[in-house]
């Protein structure tokens, strides 16, 4: 099994980046402006992108430190794995680790997606850092 890692420190406070990453607000400025959200475990988060919609169940929640989704329902390669945030304050800044693990392979496609997840966080520093992110439908790929 394979899995894609990033880190990244964002200059915003731990509550901050949790709000972008598990609210409909934040992840509709951060990710897709289509997306159905909510902070709850279990939960099942919608994310549309153009024709096709990414389905992720919400399994923790830990307030300003994890967020953890297994996806159910996305590209075949995407299904089974599991996508985690954890954030570390420290002082003024927080530390994210993003993980997607599960891969089958290390392919094109994990490649691309390891592109696109950094665009993701890059997104989420630009939000909690100046208040406006770069979501799918303001990209240009």
């Amino acid at each position: 099994m394979a899995a894609i890692e990033h880190f990244n420190t964002i200059k915003a406070p731990a509550a901050k980046v949790y709000e972008a990453l598990s609210t409909q607000e934040g992840l509709s400025e951060v990710w897709t402006t289509q997306l159905h959200v909510k902070p709850e475990i279990g939960f099942i988060n919608e994310f549309t992108f153009g024709n096709e919609t990414d389905k992720m169940k919400i399994t923790r929640l830990d307030p300003n430190k994890l967020i953890e989704w297994e996806c159910i329902d996305s590209a075949p390669e995407w299904i089974g794995t599991i996508i985690s945030f954890e954030l570390i304050e420290k002082g003024e800044k927080t530390d994210i680790r993003l993980k997607q693990d599960g891969w089958e392979e290390v392919g094109d496609f994990f490649r691309s997606c390891n592109y696109h997840w950094g665009w993701f966080l890059y997104s989420l520093k630009c939000y909690c850092e100046d208040g406006q992110g770069i979501p799918y439908q303001r990209r240009k790929f």
